[in-house]
């Protein structure tokens, strides 16, 4: 019985699925719109919400400059720095994610992707999409 086993396992094993969702989400922090099929934008858009949320979380801390943050202010930010950083393989896009891209999304209750359906792939016929998020700059 599958009582309980939520995600979707797309044909690999537990370690393989765990590191292509962390390259996804950076290269999605990255670019702010990536290509990839539906079934994995559909898995792809709560792992990025989630770390979305924690940046957000946040909220009026990130606008204030570093040396004038109170010490637990800043270890509110270093806290969730580290949690968002066991996903984010980068520090460039870890830092992109609490400088630019939070404070775009601020005051948005959810919602922070859009997924777009495309057209099939011509090799297997898979359903294809574009996954963006809502406050991507052109």
């Amino acid at each position: 019985m599958r009582h309980g086993k939520s995600g979707r396992q797309l044909g690999r094993n537990s370690s393989h699925r765990k590191a292509m969702y962390r390259n996804m989400v950076t290269s999605l922090l990255d670019h702010e719109r990536i290509e990839t099929t539906l079934a994995k934008a559909k898995e792809l858009r709560g792992k990025t919400e989630k770390n979305i949320t924690v940046a957000l979380r946040l909220g009026e801390i990130l606008e204030k400059d570093a040396e004038k943050r109170t010490r637990e202010e800043q270890v509110k930010v270093v806290h969730a720095m580290r949690t968002v950083g066991k996903t984010v393989q980068s520090r460039e896009i870890l830092n992109k994610l609490f400088t630019d891209i939070a404070p775009r999304l601020k005051g948005r209750p959810g919602g922070y992707t859009r997924i777009i359906k495309t057209r099939r792939r011509p090799g297997d016929a898979a359903e294809m999409a574009i996954i963006e998020l809502v406050c991507r700059e052109d």
